[in-house]
C-alpha cells in the first residue's frame, strides 16, 4: 500500500482550542484513515510551517485524497499538504526508468 506524508498547519482558532483543551488527536485522525481503506503510521507534532506531521499508508492517490479533502474541509486546518512517498527500491527503479526515457532537455543550441 502507497505511503504518503501529510502535514497539516492549524488555524489560530484551532490552536487556541487545544491550548485551553490539550488532548491527542491521533486516534480520531486514525479512524478516518482506517474508515478510507488506510493504515495509520505515526503523528507527530511540529514547530514551523506545519503543526502535525503524519505518515499514513493509503489504497492509492484518490484515498489520500480524500482524506486530505476531509480534513481540510473541516475548518481547523488553514494548510494540508500531502506527499506520495516512495520506498529506496521504487525510488532506484524510477532513476532507471527516467535514465531510458530518452527525455532530451532544452538547449542553447
Amino acid at each position: 500500500m502507497p505511503s504518503y506524508l501529510v502535514q497539516v498547519a492549524y488555524t489560530t482558532e484551532a490552536v487556541a482550542a487545544l491550548i485551553a483543551k490539550p488532548h491527542d488527536r491521533s486516534e480520531a485522525i486514525a479512524k478516518v484513515v482506517e474508515k478510507l481503506g488506510g493504515k495509520p503510521g505515526k503523528l507527530y507534532l511540529s514547530f514551523g510551517e506545519y503543526d502535525i506531521v503524519g505518515i499514513y499508508e493509503m489504497p492509492d492517490n484518490v484515498g489520500a485524497a480524500a482524506f486530505a479533502l476531509a480534513i481540510a474541509a473541516g475548518g481547523a486546518c488553514k494548510s494540508v499538504k500531502t506527499t506520495p512517498l516512495m520506498t529506496g527500491e521504487e525510488g532506484i527503479a524510477a532513476l532507471k526508468k527516467a535514465g531510458g526515457s530518452g527525455y532530451k532537455p532544452v538547449t542553447k543550441k
